[in-house]
């Protein structure tokens, strides 16, 4: 549109340029050959007078012309008889034309010759017949053509300036439009204020209210979604995750290996059945709530932290990360304590068990151990924390030594990528997710994301690995043409960081082909937790051909709203909803509707974590794009 804009401005402006040229200099030549036709007239009128006055005398006529000629401003002087025969003649030799001789050629100059008789009273004696020269018009002509090319060209310029004013007054908000017309078309949803332009006010108030009416769908979708699955997942007494939900997250978080592992807690609330008793129905629910409120507002300042209500008197707090368990237990009994003081005077609370978890760590085992920690502290009778036995772990004793070992292994290529497919429902592979495994030193096992991770993100080197992950990714997409796709995970953490996504983007751009089958995916937590960064991100990769999406998503599903604008290109659900969906009803419309707001913004959606080919018949039921996980082989 800017184009033709300007094509149109430039040739209004150049006809008009063109037009006026030519009928300033045609009128020019028709004004000179005119004023050369008067004066070979009158010159030819005065000489003939001249004449007819001293008689006629061959010399006189001679001397006459002669004098008149060599004034330089006639091409011809002749004096005929009355028969027609010539008595004098002058003829000027052809003059340099001080104008281009393409000028000449385009223009040229043709004055009629001046005719007058000579008589003696009524008696005709002869005729003067005289042409001027046209050399000095055409200088005169062409002096006048330059100064209005000037003009014109001065004209030109400010019709030019005035034009781009114009075209800058149209071009903001038309630009305007287009940006919100593709963030559209990329599923990111803005309205934009409305310009002066009557024309164009009337095209963003369009497009403004079809977004306005797009979002409010999307927000009304959402917010019913979130009410199913806040019906399905969460205790209605406590409003924290039921028992169900609780136990599908820990599995995931045990069953996937890139993740950090964390600290389980366990929590009993002591003696409630006698509370009960002594306090009545109400009293007990409101003492269940306050202490379900107490540990949620601890958990709030925990990084992905998930607090749920397993049953009457326990409740369970899992926190992804490396934790000071003990004082963190400590910390959380004490506040469990001060809470319940409105209730219970000089009476133990609240009973706490704790223990570290890891991937690939067997959820009944570190249950029983948890538990049996939970089971140590209420034999005291007293309100108490214990810690489970940790498992023995032969890798680094701090941060700083992962660090180092981080380096090293980095800096000698120890490193690698496992690949996993994901796939459609029939069997054809979309891309291939990736895990990064690490070698401490060489000949020893590789050792998967959730040992090295945890340390690494304390001491701020996931920049470092998940730069190195993408080379080892577009590595292998080189390698193999065929392969249609490598996904790479990224620590919310990197995107966070400033220098990450420019080194991200000159990575890129060294292998631009192998770029565009790359997905890069953020998991929900690192997302939301960094959105501002996360939007950023998005917006500087979207001309880099990666698809980009967020993984683990669904846990966090009141806050899709934010998630609009973002031009993502799919989602991967955390497996805590895939678990034996085909049994439970409400996941099912939870993520029935999930996949048709999906789809409906334009985006694809995956299931992470699938064991079972009943999960898999239910999920292409549900919409799902694609699925990945242990059944996929």
């Amino acid at each position: 549109m800017y184009r033709q804009l300007w094509l149109a401005l430039i040739l209004s402006t150049t006809l008009s340029l063109v037009g006026g040229f030519l009928a300033s200099t045609l009128g020019a030549r028709v004004y000179l050959e005119e004023q050369l036709r008067l004066k070979n007239n009158d010159t030819a009128a005065a000489l003939a007078l001249s004449l007819s006055r001293g008689g006629v005398d061959a010399i006189e006529m001679e001397l006459s012309a002669a004098a008149l000629f060599d004034s330089g401003y006639f091409q011809s002087i002749r004096i005929l008889d009355p028969k027609g025969a010539v008595i004098v003649e002058r003829v000027a030799a052809q003059v340099q034309d001080s104008a281009p001789q393409w000028f000449v050629s385009s223009l040229p100059i043709v004055a009629q010759p001046g005719v007058a008789n000579i008589t003696d009273g009524w008696k005709q004696l002869g005729t003067v017949v005289l042409s001027s020269q046209t050399s000095h018009a055409y200088k005169t002509l062409w002096a006048a053509t330059k100064e209005l090319m000037a003009a014109l060209f001065f004209a030109g310029l400010l019709g030019g300036y005035l034009g781009t004013l114009i075209l800058r007054r149209l071009k903001g908000p038309l630009a305007k439009v287009i940006e919100q017309a593709r963030g559209i078309s990329e599923r990111r949803f803005f309205t934009t204020p409305e310009p002066k332009v009557p024309e164009l006010r009337q095209l963003v108030a369009a497009m403004n209210s079809s977004v306005v009416r797009l979002k409010s769908m999307f927000d009304e979708e959402a917010r019913r979604l979130e009410a199913v699955r806040q019906e399905v997942n969460y205790d209605p007494l406590t409003g924290l995750a039921n028992r169900d939900y609780f136990m599908a997250r820990l599995r995931a978080a045990l069953e996937t290996e890139e993740g950090p592992g964390g600290q389980l807690f366990l929590i009993r609330i002591a003696h409630l059945a006698e509370i009960n008793r002594r306090l009545g129905r109400e009293s007990t629910d409101a003492l269940l709530q306050t202490a379900g409120k107490t540990i949620e507002e601890f958990g709030t300042g925990l990084p992905d932290a998930l607090v749920a209500r397993l049953n009457g008197a326990d409740f369970a707090l899992m926190v992804p990360g490396q934790w000071d368990a003990l004082a963190m237990g400590d910390e959380l009994l004490q506040k469990l304590i001060d809470g319940s003081r409105a209730f219970l005077q000089n009476e133990p609370i609240a009973f706490i068990g704790t223990g570290a978890f890891h991937p690939q760590h067997a959820m009944g085992e570190l249950l029983t151990q948890v538990d049996s920690a939970m089971a140590s502290a209420e034999a005291t009778g007293v309100n108490n924390l214990r810690e489970a036995v940790s498992h023995s772990d032969d890798g680094p004793s701090s941060a700083e030594q992962w660090g180092r070992q981080i380096e090293h292994a980095l800096d000698n290529a120890l490193t690698k990528i496992a690949l996993f497919p994901v796939v459609d429902f029939s069997g054809q592979l979309i891309h291939r997710e990736s895990a990064l495994r690490l070698m401490l030193t060489p000949g020893s096992p590789w050792l998967p994301a959730g040992r090295f991770l945890p340390a690494a993100e304390r001491i701020g080197m996931t920049a470092k690995l998940d730069l190195a992950v993408v080379k080892l990714g577009l590595a292998e997409l080189e390698k193999d043409p065929q392969l249609p796709g490598v996904a790479i995970n990224l620590s919310g953490h990197s995107i966070h960081e400033p220098a990450f996504c420019q080194k991200l983007l000159a990575l890129l751009t060294t292998q631009p082909s192998a770029s565009k089958r790359l997905w890069l995916e953020v998991p929900e937590y690192g997302a939301l937790a960094y959105l501002p960064a996360f939007r950023n991100f998005c917006q500087q990769l979207a001309g880099s051909g990666c698809r980009l999406g967020i993984e683990h998503f669904g846990n966090q599903f009141s806050h899709i709203g934010k998630l609009h604008d973002l031009g993502l290109d799919y989602l991967k659900i955390d497996a805590s909803f895939i678990r034996d969906i085909q049994d439970n009803q409400g996941n099912q419309v939870f993520l029935k509707g999930l996949t048709n707001i999906v789809h409906n913004i334009g985006m694809k959606v995956f299931a992470e974590g699938v064991i079972s080919q009943q999960e898999v018949d239910m999920l292409a039921t549900l919409g799902f794009d694609g699925i990945t996980g242990p059944v996929v082989k």
